[in-house]
């Protein structure tokens, strides 16, 4: 059996211009048998004993409900997602991706029944970007504008979608990505955590990982101030430490635009042999 990777990973977070109050969140955690625990904003860990998560979630809603939205999302999903390693110890295969559904499931209901709980947080509601490595795979759900890209190669994937009619207009062809990105209602989302709205349909996928690989998982204000170009050179150019290429981004999103709050989380694959050499 092959060993476990490890991963790389840096997050970076930045209030826009507008306000001074920062609605994104994001999580770093590893997922084992005694829960989950926080990971520093930056760091190196192995596979070998634990998952590991990272999340990026965008609030939104009056006052102080955007950023409440996202803070309960990753905090529920570092309480639900432990669960499966339970399941595993009595002898049962958890299936990763009906439990990433039934954990939405879950924090979305949680998400309404607190905002139904108190008047300031009516409506509130925020985007989601998670992607659960595991030693076999990728798992990943969105729901919202916040996405997750894959350089492989020095070729950029773009693993989620936006839930916009524009964004689909661009994956489909009919609209260039500067008709996307000018495009009225490229922010009307149809899909979010919350919201009041009765149910939520996510986005999912489980896909391989390989030494080599970079992920970027980032809300929308950093898309607003970077070219697909510029996130594919990034992504092919960064290092194993993938901290100097997330300051990058970031710098370069916010000079470029800076309105929206910012985040991201750059992840880096590496083996054992690699790490030793």
């Amino acid at each position: 059996m092959p060993a476990a990777a490890i991963l790389h990973w840096a997050a970076r977070s930045h209030s826009g211009s507008r306000k001074p109050r920062n609605d994104d969140s994001f999580a770093a955690f590893a997922s084992g048998l005694r829960g989950a625990e926080t990971l520093p904003s930056h760091g190196i860990h192995s596979l070998a004993s634990q998952d590991l998560v990272f999340a990026v979630s965008d609030g939104m809603g009056g006052g102080n409900a955007g950023d409440l939205a996202s803070a309960l999302i990753l905090q529920q999903m570092c309480q639900i997602i432990p669960e499966t390693f339970k399941v595993a110890a009595a002898g049962l295969f958890p299936d990763c991706l009906s439990h990433l559904g039934e954990a939405l499931r879950s924090v979305h209901e949680h998400i309404n029944a607190a905002a139904a709980a108190r008047e300031e947080c009516r409506g509130m509601a925020a985007t989601l970007a998670l992607a659960w490595f595991t030693p076999e795979n990728l798992y990943l759900a969105n729901a919202g504008d916040s996405r997750i890209y894959l350089s492989r190669h020095s070729q950029l994937t773009l693993l989620t979608r936006d839930h916009t009619s524009a964004f689909g207009q661009w994956q489909r062809g009919e609209i260039s990505e500067i008709e996307f990105r000018n495009h009225p209602r490229r922010s009307a989302l149809y899909e979010v955590v919350g919201g009041g709205h009765p149910g939520v349909c996510p986005y999912f996928a489980a896909i391989p990982y390989y030494p080599g690989d970079r992920f970027l998982i980032c809300s929308d204000g950093l898309i607003d101030g970077l070219w697909e170009r510029h996130i594919a050179d990034a992504l092919a150019k960064c290092p194993t430490n993938p901290l100097p290429t997330a300051e990058m981004l970031l710098t370069r999103s916010i000079d470029n635009c800076g309105i929206d709050d910012t985040t991201l989380i750059v992840v880096t694959v590496t083996t054992p042999a690699v790490e030793s050499a």
